[in-house]
């Protein structure tokens, strides 16, 4: 594993050792299981028949069709028919998803259903907390599951929106080379190998390159990827897995537009342009190294322990030329809000570096499941223990105004950079979360389920300002409760209610209020939800739900202090949302995903009348997606692929004065699956929004601020997949 294993959590790896050597069985059966090769075919949720073992546990392990959430699970096959090799890219297989503060070149975040992700724990690997802040690789991934709603047994303190969890390949047997290029002139390798080397234990190993050219000029960049993947048997009833992957990339980072004086979008924007850039300006590099091993011990049929560890590091080389507001305009000093850009396109550059920001994430669990009956009523028990650290270490970085650019400049003035340097580092966040918690599924007969789950969860959390002195010492133990109901009147119908409590972290005052800098009190989320699953035919599933999630309201509240703005917690944040989806086959020639998610984002009870009421920013009221394929009858082997998503018009500003115009993005493809002597191979082409549409896709916040980054152009892209 990483060289840096932090030491808190060598004792509990050394724990898991005698376990490991001690373990006993006598069951022939399950060894044969544990070899053998799955198909690479997408999973889907009804047509699980087992528990997962690698997946989201928010309620148990149990099938998605037990699950009473609403899921998403993009497959192996449908990463690949997609192409998808970015975070952003991910987010289009539902519609429930959006970006959130996505640059291109920076690592990216998505929202659910309207709240943008945890970067601390909304994002894990093999249900392990991982570092939101790396750009997250795919090839060494076998699904991804995407939990819409409140997670509170499986992530703790989290954001509402839900999580997102990428499950890694395991061993097979499998020699597959892909190769890839776009029409910007991008090249990408991948090799995907592995075998059972004995019966008992086998490996997998995922290895990628990329040479990447952005529609952003000056923003071409480099990654290369690297993952292993083991899984050892030593006896019938104990397997241990193990999963380690490291990444590096660099890439020069394009700066977000921002609204003109705050009252208008900037026209005939080009896509292109690198707002502020500087030729001295260097890439933005991430080095990433996530880790996690996994013990499963069988006790009998019913009981079973599993015991887990994770490690996830991200170390953030952050430099940019920063295009940000209009401070040092002249129209700004007037009275132009200067956290925009200046009425006439005007803004200021800053050079922004923030080397060895490093962003860490250690994982302990130990779960024991079990099945038993009292009297007619059947228990499968879950409870268990965890502990979850997040440390954020960083310098006394240098953020230093050096000139004023104008978006219409065909390329920004060269200006010096800033001879300011890096000062100390510094431990600027020390969390600890450390939990109980305990699920009974309780079974009344073949058709109710009753759920009644709890996670105790106490924080211990220290921050720090860039001059080490301590800004926040959080203490607080909370119980978050879950209950959900569910009727199965047969094999096809799951119905479900639930009702959760969540817990996420205050945010902190943006730079341009009176209280810059203060981070408020942790927030209480509750959410309910109804829902059904249903088998329309054996190959098509369809799914709805129907939610409510409250969050206490925390922004930059109008005022008459010095900086005309105060960072307060006041009212709620009401998100009330309806979500449906279908999946599968049409027919044996034609398959489908297609995804509707609306929601009524509102802001109650602030104190401010211009935001009550009004829809949350970055929140569009209607998303929708649709992907379909099609196998030719005429030409054996060839498919063609058609897509489109929609999303509503998007606020910008939190009175709702603004919003960005609804878009629609159509996208097209082919698929070619054959033989090249006697060698199978598939090759697919592919084109990123057929009719170059223009269109804002993100008008997300980072820190406060609000950023617009436009959509990217027309692409065309050629895959070859080969076995070797």
């Amino acid at each position: 594993m990483n060289s840096r294993l932090s030491p808190r959590l060598t004792p509990l790896l050394l724990a898991l050792l005698p376990l490991l050597a001690n373990a006993q069985s006598h069951d022939p059966a399950v060894a044969q299981d544990k070899i053998t090769v799955l198909p690479g075919v997408e999973v889907t949720a009804q047509r699980e028949a087992t528990p997962r073992k690698d997946g989201l546990d928010a309620w148990g392990k149990a099938t998605l069709h037990d699950t009473p959430a609403a899921v998403t699970v993009v497959g192996r096959e449908r990463i690949e028919a997609r192409q998808i090799r970015s975070l952003s890219e991910l987010g289009h297989a539902d519609a429930a998803l959006g970006d959130n503060y996505a640059p291109v070149g920076y690592y990216q975040n998505l929202s659910i259903r309207g709240y943008a992700l945890d970067l601390g724990t909304g994002y894990r690997n093999n249900n392990l907390a991982m570092t939101g802040e790396q750009p997250i690789a795919l090839e060494d991934k076998q699904q991804v599951e995407i939990l819409k709603g409140l997670a509170g047994l499986t992530a703790g303190v989290m954001e509402p929106g839900g999580v997102i969890n990428f499950v890694s390949k395991r061993p097979a047997d499998v020699r597959t080379l892909t190769l890839g290029a776009d029409s910007r002139g991008s090249l990408y390798a991948a090799l995907d190998a592995g075998s059972w080397l004995t019966p008992r234990f086998g490996l997998r190993a995922n290895l990628a390159w990329e040479s990447l050219h952005s529609f952003v000029q000056h923003a071409n960049g480099r990654r290369s990827f690297g993952a292993l993947a083991m899984d050892w048997n030593p006896t019938d009833r104990t397997s241990l897995q193990l999963d380690i992957s490291h990444q590096d990339s660099a890439q020069r980072s394009a700066s977000g537009y921002m609204l003109l004086g705050g009252t208008r979008f900037p026209e005939r924007v080009d896509r292109s342009q690198m707002l502020g850039y500087q030729p001295w300006q260097q890439p933005v590099a991430i080095r990433a190294t996530n880790a996690s091993v996994r013990l499963q011990h069988a006790f009998n049929a019913d009981w079973t322990l599993r015991l887990a560890l994770g490690r996830s590091r991200s170390v953030i080389d952050d430099r940019v030329a920063f295009a940000y507001g209009c401070w040092y305009v002249a129209a700004c000093a007037a009275g132009s809000p200067p956290n925009y850009f200046a009425p006439d396109g005007s803004y200021d550059v800053y050079d922004y570096r923030n080397p060895g920001d490093t962003r860490t994430g250690d994982e302990a669990r130990a779960t024991l499941e079990g099945r038993f009956t009292t009297g007619s009523i059947g228990h499968a028990l879950t409870i268990g223990v965890n502990a979850f650290h997040r440390g954020i270490n960083r310098h006394w970085h240098v953020n230093d105004y050096i000139g004023t650019a104008n978006i219409n400049d065909p390329l920004p003035p060269v200006f010096n950079p800033s001879p300011k340097q890096i000062g100390p580092r510094v431990q600027r966040l020390n969390s600890w979360q450390r939990a109980l918690f305990a699920l009974d599924r309780l079974s009344f007969g073949p058709h109710w389920q009753l759920l009644l789950g709890a996670r105790h969860v106490r924080l211990s959390e220290q921050a720090r300002s860039k001059k080490n002195v301590l800004e926040r010492d959080t203490h607080l133990s909370r119980t978050l409760p879950q209950v959900a109901l569910l009727w199965r009147p047969d094999d096809a119908l799951t119905v479900y209610a639930s009702y959760g409590e969540g817990l996420s972290l205050g945010l902190q005052a943006p730079s341009w209020t009176s209280n810059d800098g203060d981070s408020l009190g942790p927030r209480l989320s509750r959410q309910i939800e109804a829902g059904l699953k249903y088998r329309w035919t054996p190959q098509l599933d369809f799914e709805a739900a129907l939610y409510r999630i409250h969050q206490p309201y925390q922004y930059a509240q109008p005022d008459t202090s010095w900086a005309g703005f105060t960072f307060v917690e006041r009212g709620e944040e009401v998100h009330t949302g309806l979500e449906v989806s279908a999946y599968g086959r049409l027919t044996d020639a034609t398959g489908v995903h297609a995804s509707l998610a609306a929601v009524r984002a509102r802001a109650q009870g602030t104190g401010t009348t211009a935001f009550d009421g009004h829809q949350v920013v970055n929140v569009p009221r209607l998303r929708a997606t649709i992907q379909v394929d099609h196998r030719l009858a005429a030409l054996p082997g060839l498919t063609v692929q058609g897509g489109w998503r929609y999303a509503s018009a998007n606020p910008a500003t939190p009175d709702g004065a603004l919003r960005a115009p609804a878009y629609g993005v159509f996208n097209a493809g082919l698929r070619y699956d054959g033989n090249w002597g006697e060698r199978a191979f598939s090759a697919q082409l592919g084109v990123d929004n057929l009719f170059n549409r223009f269109y804002w896709r993100d008008t997300g916040s980072s820190q406060g601020d609000n950023y617009l980054f436009p959509g990217a152009p027309r692409l065309l892209r050629l895959t070859l997949r080969v076995p070797l």
